[in-house]
């Protein structure tokens, strides 16, 4: 496939990236810094700024999906900052008549009871709830609109990057954990997932997780 990633330098976003162009699609970097990505095979590195919604929506037409791992994370209003950045990447994909837009998620929004989401428990680090407040933002905004058909896979707890093991459990929208009542994942099994998604979509216009 052809495919752009918006934020493939970061965190997770360079997982994916890697991901993606060992199993042989074309991707398209769109990065504020271009600088921090080497050239190989396959891969195109463009400069884009989110924020900017006309130039994105240029920037996004004639690929045959979107992933975003965009992030607020750096900067000061990191919450504000990634919900303006989604509103421009959401509106740019429904310019650019995006068929497919899969979106890198929080775990704070997952459920750890009913009508309880993670975020909103009292152990919830104070130092990530900006980071999750975004995406439960972006969560919010994915499911009240219908002009773009979009997919979000939330990570679990604890994200970090280790080993690709392929051995994983898929879930919804509750916070998955193992028999020792932790929720991990790695970074390289997290983008697994996600291109798995990308080459055989089972998740359509919904969100899913996976952990340990």
């Amino acid at each position: 496939m052809n495919i752009a990633i918006i934020g493939a330098s970061g965190f997770i976003g360079s997982g994916l990236r890697e991901e993606a162009l060992n199993r042989g699609h074309t991707v398209t970097a769109l990065v504020s810094r271009p600088e921090r990505l080497e050239s190989q095979p396959g891969l195109l590195v463009k400069k884009t700024d989110v924020q900017q919604t006309q130039t994105l929506a240029e920037d996004l037409k004639g690929f045959d999906a979107v992933l975003s791992a965009f992030s607020g994370h750096a900067q000061e209003d990191v919450a504000g900052y990634y919900a303006k950045g989604f509103d421009s990447i959401l509106e740019a994909a429904g310019q650019a008549g995006v068929q497919r837009l899969l979106v890198v998620g929080g775990a704070g929004s997952l459920e750890v009871a009913p009508g309880k989401q993670l975020i909103d428990t009292p152990e919830f680090p104070e130092e990530y709830k900006a980071t999750a407040e975004g995406a439960r933002y972006a969560l919010n905004q994915l499911q009240a609109q219908t002009d773009v058909a979009w997919t979000m896979l939330s990570p679990a707890a604890m994200i970090a990057p280790g080993e690709r093991t392929g051995q994983y459990r898929l879930g919804g929208d509750q916070l998955l954990t193992d028999a020792n009542g932790e929720s991990r994942i790695s970074v390289e099994d997290y983008a697994k997932a996600m291109i798995d998604e990308l080459e055989t979509p089972q998740h359509r216009n919904a969100r899913f997780s996976l952990a340990y």
